[in-house]
């Protein structure tokens, strides 16, 4: 079954008979109809509980989601409408409506164990929004809450932005995947203050890219709860190598430099680095990485100041492939120090001209395209002015394409 906005002629289906490879439209569309271009962007669910199919669609200019119920995806009725709530920009676009499970404890080593998931009544509302995001542009915010399902409440006003760069849109939740399991999502990589004039190669001919597919659960902090939790799915069956590339267990107050220009063809990377001992008390320092190339110079980079209001930043103003008023440079966020662990966690993926970080475990995200007229070939991972005792460790992995 497919299903697909026709415009003002609301929202139609059609079926397939041969395992997807044809559709048919339904002779009897539109199955809903308000007579309106901005009734658009559905998503279909399953809900167990009442055997309805539950949709959820945008009036995209009214700043509403929709919920309605059916039982064979050929009659609606209209149950509720969540509106007004977060981030409005100029309109809602994409929503999505998924369960979602609760991790018992965000602060382990390896926090998606299935050991370590917990409550499976939680769900998530995502509503993107263009333009009107904080750093201009697109965006996209998750509500948690419960979901009776013909009703959605969310569990406190607060908004939730799903990445604190500038490229990560409109993201999409993948189907049939147990509501015990972390859930599995996939985004747009850009914004539209820029997406449709971003450089392009010859022989392309297309624009911007896709997220890396993430795992997505919820957490409990110890200053926020209902925390979404972002995760690279398992690279692992992409690094060109079984061991990784390089790799350090004493980085305190030094750093590693690595060439890749010859040993990974793709130009892709990915590299965990964990900073531990961190005194809870005036703590100082930095941990920071660049990418960089060797021909032009330019660079690509980010960092963690472990002392303060513990910022993260990430800076893209030295590629000098792409220049436009919209495409801010500087992107930063806060990170406080876990004070059960003492420590700081940072993974960072990088291809061509998209890079993307996750900062202790998935609490923090960011995704950022660059646009270099060099290829990026040499990593620097390094710190500096730490606190005695602290100790730093990182390992690089080369990725297949």
């Amino acid at each position: 079954m497919s299903k697909y906005p026709g415009h003002t002629d609301g929202y139609q289906i059609a079926y397939s008979t041969d395992g997807g490879y044809t559709f048919t439209k339904y002779a009897q569309n539109p199955v809903i109809s308000i007579n309106s271009t901005q009734f658009r962007d559905p998503k279909v669910i399953w809900y167990p509980p009442t055997q309805q199919w539950v949709l959820v669609i945008a009036y995209a200019q009214e700043f509403t989601i929709g919920f309605y119920t059916s039982p064979n995806l050929t009659t609606w009725t209209h149950v509720s409408n969540f509106s007004n709530y977060g981030l409005l920009g100029l309109q809602y676009e994409c929503p999505n409506l998924v369960q979602i499970p609760m991790l018992s404890n965000i602060s382990i080593e390896n926090p998606l164990d299935p050991s370590n998931f917990a409550s499976t009544d939680m769900y998530i509302l995502q509503i993107s929004i263009n333009p009107g995001a904080p750093l201009g542009g697109s965006i996209s915010e998750t509500f948690p809450g419960t979901f009776n399902g013909t009703h959605f409440t969310p569990v406190d006003q607060a908004t939730r932005i799903n990445d604190f760069g500038k490229d990560n849109y409109a993201g999409q939740f993948f189907y049939n995947i147990p509501p015990i399991s972390p859930q599995v999502s996939i985004a747009w990589a850009s914004n539209w203050q820029y997406a449709q004039v971003v450089p392009t190669g010859e022989l392309e001919n297309f624009r911007s890219a896709m997220s890396l597919a993430r795992y997505n659960v919820l957490a409990n902090t110890s200053r926020a709860d209902y925390t979404l939790v972002s995760l690279p799915y398992d690279l692992s069956p992409l690094y060109t190598t079984t061991s990784s590339l390089t790799n350090s267990s004493s980085l305190a107050n030094s750093s590693l430099l690595y060439d890749y220009s010859s040993t990974v063809p793709s130009g892709a990377l990915t590299f965990n680095m964990t900073v531990t001992s961190i005194p809870l008390k005036n703590a100082s320092g930095t941990a920071n990485f660049t990418f960089m190339s060797s021909v032009t110079g330019e660079s690509i980079r980010g960092g963690f100041y472990l002392g303060g209001d513990t910022p993260f930043f990430l800076n893209r103003g030295a590629i000098r492939g792409f220049d436009n008023p919209f495409f801010t440079d500087k992107f930063s966020t806060n990170n406080l120090i876990n004070s059960d662990t003492q420590t700081f966690r940072l993974q960072v993926v990088i291809d061509r001209s998209i890079l993307e970080v996750f900062l202790d475990n998935g609490l923090r995200s960011a995704t950022t395209t660059f646009f270099a007229e060099g290829m990026l070939d040499t990593l620097i991972i390094s710190t500096a002015g730490l606190s005695p005792g602290v100790q730093v460790a990182a390992d690089v992995y080369g990725l297949d394409r």
